[in-house]
């Protein structure tokens, strides 16, 4: 009797163990639903947020909107002064206020500079005329600028602000890449 006893104890307790096992999974799985319906909301509300701003986008002065960008990516105040803007390759070169630093600006990453430099035949690196971007030193230091470190309407502003201050459109580019020296 009492070995009875004991098996139908420990089957109920085998039983419910099991029950709240299955509770708590179809809890855990319900709770994941609502996370990802609240991650989902969020990003379609930072959507909506975002398109009510691009709408509105405006940059009173580019250089400041530049320089403010630059030592956000940088950490330190450049004070920027624009010198020359080159259309092959995409490059605009300023350099520092106190006339230390060299600083340019190109929304093709080094990669892509460096293929077209590795290039055999480039007709670009044979008619570089003086475009820092095919000459850079090694010393060179390398910031990426997007919408991570850039603020929220980084891709939006940035044609804005490439055209007037260089002339030349900007088609499609969430990146600006800095190249200091």
């Amino acid at each position: 009797m009492e070995i009875l006893l004991a098996i139908v104890v420990a089957s109920a307790v085998i039983f419910f163990g099991a029950l709240i096992s299955m509770g708590n999974e179809r809890q855990r799985r319900a709770i994941d639903g609502l996370r990802e319906q609240v991650v989902l909301w969020a990003v379609q509300d930072l959507r909506i947020k975002r398109e009510r701003l691009a709408r509105d986008v405006h940059v009173d002065n580019p250089l400041i909107w530049l320089n403010s960008i630059v030592t956000k990516a940088c950490g330190y105040d450049l004070n920027i002064q624009i010198i020359e803007a080159f259309e092959e390759p995409l490059s605009l070169v300023c350099t520092s206020g106190d006339g230390i630093s060299k600083i340019v600006f190109t929304p093709l990453s080094p990669e892509y500079l460096r293929k077209i430099k590795n290039s055999k035949h480039n007709r670009l690196v044979q008619f570089a005329g003086g475009n820092p971007l095919l000459s850079l030193p090694r010393n060179v230091k390398v910031f990426e600028i997007s919408v991570l470190n850039g603020g929220l309407l980084f891709d939006v502003e940035l044609p804005f602000v490439w055209k007037s201050l260089t002339g030349h459109t900007l088609d499609d580019r969430d990146r600006l890449w800095v190249f200091m020296y």
